[in-house]
């Protein structure tokens, strides 16, 4: 069962390893490599809504990255089996995320929240766009009849997700994080000030000139190598869907008591 209350950063480590968030995680060394190839060949579907051009061409420089931020093996022979995030770098990346947040508070400023993966993720963005209201920001609000070719871009719980058939929807696209800006930018409203999200909808953001935070599975490195680049400014290594959303809990209550919103 997920720990209880705050935890101390030793125990959320811990935490992250017994509930395999991090350390010997689910998504397997052959996966990783076979997206990491992918987005080397300019296969767009990984590239998260970013444009990342021909800086990435070559599938070890992507595994190099991994190596460093998420914690992957950085052994080029190792191609099948057991791969790993390290705890330790998904600690670090949510307090330089708990930074920007407390940045946020302190300006009042305007937070987009969305997720393309609400199974795993999206109770961590609506306790997350909760703090920061209370603590004196504004939550955005998309506009109202978005769509895109896989859905309807929707708003729950404070969070953007794409809506399809009366389900909410994985997507790794950008297209609806395109659809929520174009949206605001055509009614002549603000941008964010910042968003928070995963997968394409921050990938977008941070390519948009949009401050952009997000969660990345190590099976997901456009995300990273945007960070590695300054295209966004955060990226968070973790497992984006484990056997239960409610062991995101403890991370989320780190999260915020580090940044000063608990």
């Amino acid at each position: 069962m997920p720990i209880s209350g705050t935890p101390s950063r030793a125990e959320l480590v811990e935490h992250l390893v017994r509930t395999r968030i991090a350390g010997d995680v689910a998504t397997p060394r052959e996966n990783n490599l076979s997206h990491y190839r992918k987005l080397a060949n300019g296969d767009r579907h990984y590239w998260l809504g970013l444009e990342l051009g021909d800086r990435w061409t070559d599938e070890q420089d992507v595994l190099a990255v991994m190596a460093e931020r998420a914690g992957v093996s950085d052994d080029a022979e190792h191609r099948h089996g057991q791969d790993t995030i390290d705890p330790e770098l998904t600690v670090a990346a949510l307090e330089k995320l708990a930074g920007r947040l407390r940045k946020a508070a302190d300006g009042g400023q305007r937070v987009l929240f969305a997720t393309g993966h609400p199974g795993g993720l999206l109770d961590v963005h609506r306790a997350t766009a909760a703090a920061l209201r209370a603590a004196g920001c504004e939550i955005v609000v998309i506009p109202e009849g978005l769509q895109t070719d896989e859905g309807y871009v929707m708003q729950f719980a404070d969070v953007a997700v794409l809506e399809h058939g009366a389900t909410l929807w994985h997507t790794h696209s950008g297209e609806p994080m395109k659809a929520i800006l174009t949206g605001l930018e055509r009614e002549g409203r603000p941008l964010p000030d910042l968003v928070v999200a995963d997968h394409g909808w921050a990938g977008y953001a941070g390519q948009h000139g949009v401050d952009s935070c997000g969660y990345a599975d190590c099976n997901d490195p456009a995300l990273f190598l945007a960070e590695a680049e300054g295209t966004v400014q955060v990226t968070v290594p973790l497992d984006d869907h484990v056997v239960s959303p409610r062991f995101y809990d403890p991370m989320t209550a780190y999260l915020l008591a580090e940044a000063g919103l608990a």
